[in-house]
């Protein structure tokens, strides 16, 4: 499969008023076309740095990072990011608030129809289509989250990021938005980078875990491909010995391998 990601010996070394704190050393990680990976390890691993680096958010101080063939030196709309603080701008309908992302990637190429068409169509997409014309502070918070995944997807991104989404929900609502967050990517074919602490979201979303060691200088501890069948189902995989052994094969990394060491953090 065609590598859309590749990061190569990245290191990545912020100066604090401490002093120099390294923060990642010798990463290297490709990611394919239409492939879901999950970067999950304790706090301060480095997982969010690493996924603002491919964002452009961040740039390293030293390797590189390419998509789709080209160097990552700023954000592009090639590269859709979700946080876990939905970021709607409150004064915004939900209309709104995605239209203004269409209308900085496609505004100079299609028409005020194809625009208006192109959010709503996302919209409908995280089954969002009913609440228009609401504004953030009249909706849920994973409604919220459903229509900053839908914004990122107006875009027509090459890659999702997601930097924790569902982290702030109570735990129906994330395992719901899990489900959609399965379909949304069935029917889009993204490639997706998402960060996470929850080890059974990372088996149950990903094709391959990617663990990280503890800070500081963290790095890739191991990649642990999920070679469970899709579409996945939540109930059936409760009782599947593969997702019982993966998610042991996590668990064993994070808490018998790697386990947080607090003055690390």
């Amino acid at each position: 499969m065609q590598n859309f990601i590749q990061v190569q010996n990245v290191e990545m070394v912020f100066t604090t008023k401490k002093g120099r704190f390294h923060a990642l050393r010798e990463i290297d990680l490709t990611v394919a076309k239409g492939e879901f990976v999950t970067l999950i390890g304790h706090s301060g691993c480095g997982k969010s740095t690493l996924l603002n680096l491919i964002a452009g958010l961040t740039l390293p101080t030293g390797g590189v990072l390419l998509c789709d063939n080209r160097e990552i030196a700023a954000p592009g709309p090639e590269r859709g990011v979700v946080f876990q603080n939905h970021s709607l701008l409150p004064w915004l309908t939900c209309f709104e608030n995605v239209h203004l992302a269409v209308e900085r990637v496609f505004g100079a190429t299609e028409t005020k129809a194809q625009l208006a068409a192109r959010t709503l169509a996302a919209l409908e997409l995280v089954t969002m289509g009913h609440a228009v014309q609401k504004r953030p502070n009249e909706i849920s918070g994973g409604m919220k989250q459903r229509v900053g995944i839908a914004r990122a997807l107006a875009m027509e991104p090459k890659v999702l990021l997601m930097d924790e989404p569902f982290g702030a929900l109570d735990a129906l609502t994330r395992a719901h938005l899990q489900d959609e967050l399965l379909k949304i990517v069935a029917r889009t074919h993204s490639t997706v980078v998402m960060v996470t602490h929850d080890v059974d979201e990372a088996v149950l979303l990903s094709d391959r875990i990617v663990m990280m060691t503890n800070g500081p200088a963290a790095t890739i501890g191991e990649i642990l491909p999920v070679d469970l069948p899709r579409p996945r189902n939540r109930v059936e995989l409760a009782e599947d010995p593969r997702y019982t052994h993966l998610r042991k094969e996590v668990l064993d990394f994070l808490y018998t391998r790697h386990g947080h060491v607090e003055k690390a953090a």
